[in-house]
């Protein structure tokens, strides 16, 4: 097992940093951007990138997106989420290497090219994958072999995002849902070693600059009351999304939903270009206090929208960096109504807090998304308590609104076909 532990760590820190450097070099050709004294972000290259550059690479990964799960779907072997082939009492179903490989490619290929969705599935899958076939030469047990495929997907979500605690926490919290000794210490080591594997070529960097933040007692006052409008907000949008995903399309129709909604986000991103990748430009200005209140508005509706189109249109791909964005937008909005009555709060850091309190209630995983906010940012240990009040009013406000619908909120999955993925 301390084998097993220490390959799927490396192999999945491997397998996150060859797909960043894939979707890197995909995004400098997909926008005409990276050459020295040129823009390098990637909301930069995007807004200096002309329109029909922007056009041609949206309606690019409609067509990617469009043909590429119906010809999976068509030929491929069905798909078996990481949720699926974990299990949760016992092992489940093996994740096709070849399938899943080929689904996990379709990912990054459209966030590249400006799919709104997330690109942490993508790594997070290579891993399970990879660790599947571990268990299976290390001839683990059933129990064990559950662990491990657990710890090759927080291994690559650590890899691709540098967040070694975020990662172990994920396995733990959302993969196998236990504290016990045994997973705890799989997780923690796996998780470890995937995330300093990439820092040969990816270097020890983290994810979003911040500026100096402060805990004042309006910074304290906002996360108490902003916090339970979070979470309501967080609630609706999973309904939503629930329903989303219910009716996501299958078959030839992704084909034409693919090259409806990407076009139609190709021609948003002529005026907005925020919009297209996963949300980490957005989330970027939000920390920077760039996004206006007006700004901030319109890009959360906007994003919302592409998000959901996405899919609805049978496009796969993550919801944590797009959620993490969404709800920094809301705290923009909210931070400037708040700032027009009450003494201000800096906008750059209720951003945050807001951003990782919508995480943690959209995915189910406070824990997780409090970890990956820290390690995202590098955030000081003063801010850690607006951070835990934010995402605690978060949680009280989701769980107001399940008492008043008097159901537990949905469960969501990974944006990902619906017919072409087990369910977890």
């Amino acid at each position: 097992m301390a084998v097993a532990v220490v390959v799927t760590g490396i192999l999945s820190g491997l397998g996150g940093t060859v797909l960043s450097l894939l979707l890197h070099m995909i995004q400098h050709l997909a926008y005409g951007y990276g050459q020295p004294g040129g823009p390098h972000t990637f909301v930069q290259g995007v807004s200096a990138a002309p329109a029909w550059r922007r056009m041609a690479a949206l309606c690019a990964a409609g067509v990617v997106a469009g043909v590429g799960w119906w010809a999976l779907g068509r030929f491929g072997r069905p798909l078996v989420s990481i949720g699926g082939a974990v299990g949760k009492t016992e092992l489940g179903r093996p994740m096709p290497p070849l399938s899943t490989l080929v689904h996990l490619l379709l990912q990054i290929v459209t966030v590249a090219l400006g799919s709104p969705l997330g690109r942490e599935v993508a790594p997070r899958e290579l891993g399970a994958v990879l660790a599947t076939g571990t268990g299976r030469m290390l001839g683990l047990v059933a129990a064990d072999r559950r662990i491990i495929i657990a710890c090759g997907a927080g291994a690559g979500l650590a890899a691709v995002y540098n967040v070694p605690l975020g990662g172990a926490l994920f396995i733990l919290e959302v993969l196998l849902g236990t504290m016990g000794q045994r997973a705890v210490l799989c997780a923690m080591g796996a998780s470890a070693i995937g995330a300093c594997v990439p820092w040969a070529v990816l270097g020890n960097v983290h994810q979003y600059e911040t500026g100096a933040m402060a805990v004042t007692m309006p910074v304290v006052l906002w996360a108490l009351c902003a916090g339970p409008v979070v979470g309501i907000a967080a609630h609706m949008a999973r309904r939503v999304m629930a329903v989303v995903q219910n009716r996501a399309a299958t078959g030839v129709s992704r084909i034409g939903w693919c090259l409806v909604v990407f076009p139609l986000l190709g021609v948003a991103t002529c005026f907005y270009p925020q919009l297209p990748g996963n949300g980490r430009g957005p989330m970027q200005l939000a920390l920077a206090a760039q996004m206006g209140v007006q700004l901030a508005a319109v890009v959360l509706v906007l994003k919302f929208v592409a998000i959901m189109g996405a899919v609805r249109a049978g496009a796969a791909g993550g919801l944590l960096t797009p959620s993490l964005a969404m709800g920094a937008l809301l705290s923009t909005v909210l931070a400037g109504v708040w700032n027009l009555f009450l003494p201000p709060v800096a906008m750059g850091t209720v951003a945050l807090l807001g951003g990782i309190a919508f995480l943690g209630t959209f995915m189910s995983m406070p824990l997780t998304a409090i970890a990956l906010g820290i390690e995202f940012t590098q955030l000081g240990h003063d801010m850690w308590v607006p951070v835990l009040l934010a995402s605690a009013s978060a949680l009280l406000g989701l769980r107001v609104c399940a008492r008043v619908d008097g159901a537990p909120a949905p469960t969501l999955r990974p944006a990902a076909p619906g017919s072409m993925s087990a369910r977890s």
